[in-house]
């Protein structure tokens, strides 16, 4: 694909899939039909022809707008840029220099890969909406492929690559249910189910159901309520682990020469290669549930990524599904190419002005309480429960606190400057020194008091800064101006011992 620079169009095999993908268009406009239908006492036979000419006019549409898209979608790769004309009514002629193309993203739902078709998505680094995305809908799987080799520079050596970093065991789908999500996973079916009914006008029914669900539940609280607790314990666990194997299912990550290839998805597939010297570090994610699983999640940090658009919820810069820390360590390690040092740990300060935020807002809670039970002349507004909240939310803080000074960290290495923090979601980030272009300093009233501050590295990688929190004053300082030798030099000024 290299060579030809003759405007191409997209796979034609792509009105079959509109075709399919439109009998669920069909489906929903079916049952509305068959709703306002029946409320008019039309007969079973005129419901049914009404419905099938509802469907062949759908699915005539939508393959009708495809041809039409596809007639006006060209697309060339020169050897400077990949330009795209597209647009039925509104024509746009966009194009994307081929040295400026840092990720080339494959997808494949159930029905493209059905047809042997894959959605291309060629990105600068740059997020989608600022028009540094282009998307080729659909092409052949061997076009796609092909495209792919070709913007990255790939010949056949690419086949030999570095090998496989990391490859799915299926043992890692007992971390799926360590997430919170678990624990709401029949709620969020629940209420999706209760939408769905009264989208269809069966309103009175998820009425009537809930009441007498209501009063089952409280006819028998103590036989009641841990069924049902166990029943949205076992949805939450069923749901994590196949949303896992869906999202997981075929994972491997490789090494190919210059960059990193990331392949999952066991109905819809995906494939998302990354240049190397994108990447600016890695990011060890490890949530209280998954830290107690000992299991930690591996995202990279590298210009351009996050979420593409406002409409995706997929985390491109994940790297692993939830795996062993061991392993997480081991893949962090050959993707930087130096293992974790051992962290210095913040000053006493830092442990100390966590402690009495936590008291304070305990004081805080208790006094609240307090001043509204002395208003409560009557005495029947408050429960003896409630004295219970200020104990809870000082155990909390009390671990928050202690957890939270446990976890902070810092080093640096000949090549990264590494640092931790967090309570809930304890996060490791090693980021490039080469990658930082600035520092921010922060000091609060507070920190200023206990002699500490919060270092902050800006970059153009990741969320664009990464912060050693709590840190002393001088030790601080002394880290920023080790990590970037000269960049923050000018603006120092040394005490004479």
């Amino acid at each position: 694909m290299s060579g030809p620079t003759e405007w191409r169009g997209l796979a034609a095999r792509s009105l079959w899939a509109s075709g399919v993908k439109s009998l669920a268009i069909v489906a929903g406009a079916s049952a509305g039909l068959v709703r306002f239908l029946a409320g008019r006492d039309w007969p079973v036979g005129g419901v049914v022809a009404a419905c099938a000419g509802a469907a062949v006019l759908i699915v005539a549409a939508v393959v009708a707008y495809d041809v039409l898209r596809l007639r006006a979608t060209r697309w060339r790769l020169t050897p400077e840029r990949l330009e795209l004309r597209s647009g039925i009514t509104v024509r746009q002629h966009r194009s994307i220099p081929r040295d400026r193309v840092r990720s080339v993203d494959l997808r494949a739902d159930p029905v493209n890969r059905l047809f042997g078709l894959t959605v291309v998505k060629v990105g600068t680094g740059e997020r989608a909406e600022d028009g540094a995305e282009l998307a080729l809908d659909p092409l052949s799987r061997h076009d796609a492929e092909a495209l792919r080799r070709t913007l990255l520079h790939q010949g056949e050596e690419a086949e030999e690559g570095g090998g496989p970093l990391a490859e799915l065991s299926w043992a890692w789908i007992r971390y799926a249910p360590l997430s919170v999500w678990t624990f709401t996973g029949a709620a969020v079916v629940l209420g999706t189910l209760y939408k769905a009914l009264d989208s269809f006008g069966l309103k009175g029914f998820t009425t009537r159901l809930a009441v007498e669900g209501w009063a089952w539940l409280t006819a028998r609280p103590l036989v009641t309520v841990p069924l049902v607790l166990a029943v949205n314990l076992l949805v939450g666990v069923v749901g994590a682990a196949l949303l896992f194997a869906e999202s997981w299912g075929r994972y491997r990550l490789e090494r190919e020469p210059g960059r990193l290839r990331l392949r999952r998805g066991l109905l819809t597939s995906r494939s998302l290669t990354l240049e190397e010297r994108r990447l600016r570090g890695v990011e060890i994610g490890e949530p209280l549930l998954l830290r107690l699983g000992g299991a930690a999640r591996l995202r990279s940090i590298a210009t351009g990524l996050g979420k593409r658009a406002d409409d995706e919820t997929e985390d491109v810069a994940a790297l692993t599904p939830p795996m062993p820390r061991a392993v997480a360590l081991r893949v962090a390690t050959a993707i930087t190419g130096a293992g974790l040092p051992a962290l210095a740990a913040h000053p006493p300060a830092a442990r100390r002005r966590r402690l009495v935020r936590a008291l304070v807002t305990a004081a805080l809670m208790m006094f609240v309480i307090v001043a509204v039970a002395a208003l409560d002349r009557v005495g029947a507004g408050l429960g003896g429960w409630v004295w219970l909240v200020p104990v809870a939310v000082l155990a909390y803080g009390v671990w928050h606190a202690v957890a939270g000074a446990a976890s902070l960290g810092h080093a640096l290495t000949a090549r990264h400057l590494v640092a931790r923090k967090g309570a809930v979601v304890r996060r490791t980030v090693a980021l490039d020194r080469r990658g930082i272009a600035g520092w921010t300093f922060t000091e609060s009233y507070f920190q200023r008091r206990a002699g500490l501050l919060t270092v902050s590295a800006t970059t153009a990688a990741g969320r664009g800064h990464y912060e050693v929190l709590d840190v002393g004053r001088g030790g601080g300082l002394d880290l920023a101006a080790r990590a970037v030798p000269g960049l923050l030099e000018p603006f120092l000024t040394r005490e004479k011992q």
